[in-house]
């Protein structure tokens, strides 16, 4: 009797035991599973954006008075840079001047590759919207959502796209803060935020006060949400669809310079070009460092404007000025500064490490100017105005 019983219960435990191995390692691998599997990116297959050119018999006298212009401004104010010109969605005028290297004296070229600077943060606000439209995130998510650790409270993804965010500047604490000889990544600047204790400008939603660390978060949540880098995404989702083939994210800690890729430069002691170096805070991106030709971000205008990317109601959310709680409106759609006082425009500038850029829409005229440069230029507003009005009055309808 003794051992059936102990026969009974050796076979009850081993029963029992069984059961539990193999619960145990079926919740592991689903586990596993779950931990592995990023959420991916759903990726249309787009045509091909067409660039059309302006009939040359139309564009002559604009042509030549552009030209004057440009060797004008290279002189007289140092410009390194190219300026592309359109109407109706067709290229009217697209030329280069000056230098890619100062050392050895190459030219600057059509396939060139700047560093956009500010007008990359259009990019990552596109980014955010695709998401929307996948479901995958929300305006009104708070960006503790999905990173618990973020300090500072009630910040949503609209603030940050909005520049309603009061966050403190990130560049200040890369330069303060940061200990290490590398430069931070997006998830080390994060980190830092939330390790820092710094203080806001303002509660979210009270002010507009231009953000570069609000943007650099975007780019975070977009590597969060997706399960890829930013890099990738922006690869995946906009760069190929638009066959954008020269355009990247680019990021100097991690990423080998290309083919083309130009530096930025300062004047020193009045005549010398001097190559800058990367700091602190270029390892960061979404904030910053796209890198495009102007016949690329050209590509991106039209691609964007005609409803490749995103769905009309999207596009207008981006093209509508922002509010405050107080229903102050502020003059910043989604990654575009919107004027619509003085010339009903939809532009960006950008400055960075001696690039300077600017993408512009005259809505009214249906005109768009592109300006990108690598020596430090401080006058885009106002060749943009130069530009506009020899369009308006010497291109032949």
């Amino acid at each position: 009797m003794k051992k059936n019983t102990k026969k009974i219960a050796f076979l009850i435990l081993s029963f029992w035991g069984a059961f539990f191995l193999v619960n145990l390692i079926s919740a592991t691998k689903n586990k596993e599973v779950v931990s592995e599997l990023p959420i991916k990116t759903e990726v249309i297959p787009l045509p091909a954006v067409v660039t059309e050119r302006y009939p040359e018999s139309q564009t002559k006298k604009v042509h030549s008075k552009l030209d004057s212009l440009l060797q004008r401004i290279h002189k007289r104010q140092d410009f390194h840079g190219t300026i592309l010109v359109a109407k109706n969605n067709m290229i009217l005028y697209q030329n280069q001047i000056g230098y890619a290297d100062f050392k050895k004296k190459l030219p600057i070229e059509e396939n060139s590759i700047f560093q956009l600077a500010s007008v990359s943060k259009q990019f990552t606000a596109v980014a955010i919207m695709m998401l929307v439209e996948q479901n995958k995130l929300q305006l009104t998510d708070s960006v503790h959502t999905y990173f618990p650790r973020f300090p500072y409270k009630g910040v949503t993804i609209q603030n940050l796209l909005n520049h309603t965010a009061g966050l403190p500047n990130y560049f200040w604490l890369a330069e303060h803060k940061w200990e290490q000889e590398k430069a931070p990544s997006n998830a080390e600047m994060m980190e830092l935020l939330a390790s820092s204790k710094v203080y806001p400008f303002f509660k979210p939603g009270r002010n507009f006060d231009y953000s570069n660390t609000g943007y650099f978060v975007l780019a975070s949540i977009v590597e969060k949400v997706s399960g890829t880098s930013f890099q990738s995404f922006l690869n995946t989702a906009i760069f190929e669809p638009l066959q954008m083939s020269n355009s990247y994210v680019y990021s100097f800690e991690k990423d080998s310079i290309r083919e083309h890729q130009l530096n930025g430069y300062r004047i020193h002691r009045g005549w010398k070009h001097v190559k800058i170096k990367s700091t602190v805070n270029d390892a960061v991106v979404g904030d910053k460092n796209v890198y495009t030709t102007a016949g690329d971000l050209f590509k991106w205008t039209v691609g964007l404007n005609s409803g490749k990317l995103l769905k009309k109601e999207s596009l207008d959310q981006m093209y509508s000025k922002g509010k405050t709680i107080y229903g102050r409106k502020i003059p910043y759609g989604f990654g575009f500064r919107i004027n619509s006082k003085k010339e009903n425009t939809i532009y960006h500038h950008g400055r960075w490490n001696g690039f300077s850029t600017g993408l512009t829409k005259y809505i009214d005229e249906n005109l768009v100017v592109i300006v990108l440069e690598h020596s430090s230029y401080n006058a885009i507003s106002s060749l943009n105005k130069k530009i506009k009005k020899i369009v308006v009055e010497n291109l032949k309808s």
